[in-house]
């Protein structure tokens, strides 16, 4: 990412502290805040000092049945003593690339874990490294994933689109 020395975070920023840049062939929403709880940007009251500045950096990339791989990045600049904290143009450009080694190394687990349990062929989910699968939703290692949902594809057990999908369990009452 080119650093814009112009600008204070060294990169053009709204009014809200958001910006949104294309890096890598990803698009990446960019955040700039403060990390108090008042509308009011001053120092704290108790300790005089101001609140430290958070920049994150996120993107989503979506493939086909839903999957969804994430990238995500954060730098926090501290205030020195007990004055406000002064802008660095390198922090925006530090949480983009924090995103894209996060996205990277996502991608690389994901791929790990499909490799795993790659399908044979034959109906059965025997893994390429020989893992057979209790069928029960539970792993050989004893971690279970939650199958609540047929289609869902997220590997943290969520919806794809990152809410809990706790509605889409099987309606069927086990009556003939």
């Amino acid at each position: 990412m080119d650093i814009d020395t112009t600008q204070p975070w060294g990169l053009a920023i709204d009014f809200a502290g958001r910006a949104t840049i294309t890096e890598a062939g990803h698009t990446v929403y960019v955040n700039v805040s403060d990390t108090s709880l008042s509308t009011v940007i001053g120092p704290d009251s108790i300790t005089g000092t101001y609140s430290p500045v958070n920049i994150s950096a996120q993107f989503t990339e979506t493939g086909t049945n839903g999957a969804v791989l994430r990238g995500i990045g954060r730098v926090t600049v501290q205030p020195v003593g007990t004055d406000p904290v002064v802008p660095d143009q390198t922090a925006i450009q530090r949480a983009v690339a924090a995103a894209l080694a996060n996205f990277a190394d996502s991608t690389a687990a994901y791929t790990a874990l499909c490799a795993k349990w790659t399908t044979t062929g034959d109906g059965s989910d025997a893994g390429a490294s020989g893992n057979t699968g209790s069928g029960d939703g539970g792993s050989t290692d004893g971690s279970s994933v939650d199958s609540s949902s047929a289609d869902d594809t997220s590997v943290d057990g969520g919806s794809a689109d990152g809410t809990s999908d706790t509605t889409a369990a099987a309606t069927d009452t086990g009556s003939a």
